[in-house]
C-alpha cells in the first residue's frame, strides 16, 4: 500500500511539473506567433520580451515589445513598448463582445523616420496595413466600429479604465541628420475612464499634442485649422 501511495504521489508531482511546462511553453509559443504576425502584417521585425496570458484569469500582458523598421528605413527602431497590460470581461468575450476592464499602455519611444527616398515610416504602406480613411480633414488612421469588428470578429463595447504613459518621440532624417530631433513627452499614468468611442480620447490626444509641441505638425506636414492641433487630425 505504501509503495502504491509513493508512486501515485510521484505521478501527481510529474503531472504538476508537466502542467507548468505546458503553460510556460504556451506563452513562449504565443510570443513567437505574435512576432510572426507582426512581421506578416507590417513587414517589420519584432521582438517581445515576454507574453503572459492568464489561462485561469481574464488578463493578458506583453512586456518589452520592440518593432524595427524595414531596410528601406535603415532597419532603425520604430516602437519601444515596455508594457501592454489588458484585463477583460470573460463573459462578454464569450458573446463576441470586447469589454476591457483595464488597459495599461506604456509607449517608451516612437521613432519617426524619413528615408533617403523622402518617405516617412508612419505613412509607409508596409508600416501599418490598417484601413485608412480620407475625408475633408485629410488622412486619418481612425478605425471605426465596423472596421474593428471586421478585423477582429469582435464588437467593441468599452474600456472601463485606460492608463497611458508616453516617454519620448524621435525624428530621424536619413537624408540629412541635421534635421534629427528628440521630443520628451513625459506623460505618466494618464487615466481615461469609460472609453466607448475615439471621441472619448480627444482630451488625451490634446494633452499629447500640447506636450509634443509642433513635433507632428512640422515633421509630418499637418496643418491646423481653427486652433485644432495637427496631432488630432493624425488620429481622427
Amino acid at each position: 500500500m505504501k509503495f502504491v501511495f509513493k508512486w501515485l504521489f510521484r505521478l501527481f508531482l510529474l503531472a504538476v511539473v508537466l502542467g507548468v511546462i505546458v503553460l510556460l511553453s504556451l506563452n513562449s509559443i504565443l510570443r513567437l506567433i505574435m512576432e510572426h504576425r507582426i512581421r506578416a502584417q507590417t513587414g517589420m521585425d519584432a521582438e517581445i520580451g515576454r507574453v503572459s496570458f492568464g489561462w485561469f484569469e481574464p488578463r493578458a500582458e506583453i512586456r518589452d515589445l520592440k518593432i524595427f523598421n524595414s531596410a528601406d528605413f535603415g532597419g532603425t527602431p520604430f516602437l519601444d513598448i515596455p508594457e501592454i497590460h489588458i484585463e477583460y470581461d470573460r463573459l462578454a468575450l464569450a458573446h463576441s463582445q470586447l469589454h476591457l476592464t483595464l488597459v495599461r499602455f506604456n509607449l517608451g519611444e516612437l521613432d519617426v523616420v524619413k528615408n533617403e527616398a523622402g518617405r516617412t515610416n508612419v505613412f509607409s504602406a508596409g508600416s501599418l496595413r490598417l484601413p485608412l480613411k480620407t475625408g475633408g480633414g485629410g488622412l486619418s488612421g481612425a478605425v471605426g466600429p465596423a472596421d474593428f469588428q471586421r478585423l477582429t470578429g469582435l464588437s467593441f463595447q468599452s474600456i472601463d479604465t485606460l492608463n497611458v504613459s508616453i516617454g519620448t518621440l524621435k525624428y530621424i532624417d536619413l537624408q540629412d541628420q541635421r534635421h534629427n530631433r528628440t521630443q520628451k513627452i513625459g506623460l505618466e499614468n494618464c487615466v481615461v475612464k469609460n472609453v466607448k468611442a475615439p471621441s472619448d480620447l480627444l482630451g488625451l490626444a490634446a494633452l499629447i499634442s500640447l506636450r509634443s509641441g509642433d513635433f507632428f505638425t512640422s515633421l509630418l506636414g499637418l496643418k491646423t485649422n481653427g486652433g485644432d492641433p495637427g496631432f488630432l487630425k493624425l488620429l481622427f
